[in-house]
């Protein structure tokens, strides 16, 4: 194989694993359940400690965290097309490498 074949197809097996990864973190559930938005804080509570939780308005610290929590997800996803995209075009010249 072409030196160019193999460099290029390198990086785009590297892209695409790059792709893979940031994909699987998004959609990895995050259980640590340390913010009062997740079910996994709700989880670890009884009943008496939900009620007494829930006799404050807390919509606008869960829309603050929920929403930190898409955009971080949304970046990666966005970060994985990108890499994947360019993985694509990568394979494309490494394939026509091939054909030499």
């Amino acid at each position: 194989m072409p030196l160019t074949t193999k460099v290029l197809g390198g990086l785009a097996v590297f892209a695409l694993g790059a792709a893979a990864t940031l994909l699987l973190l998004v959609v990895r559930p995050g259980l640590r359940g340390d913010d009062r938005a997740s079910f996994p804080y709700w989880a670890r509570l009884d009943e008496n400690e939900i009620r007494a939780c829930m006799d404050s308005d807390p919509r606008a610290a869960r829309i603050r965290i929920l929403s930190t929590l898409a955009v971080r997800k949304f970046t990666h996803l966005r970060r994985a097309v990108g890499l994947s995209l360019a993985a694509l075009a990568l394979l494309a010249p490494a394939t026509g490498g091939l054909a030499l």
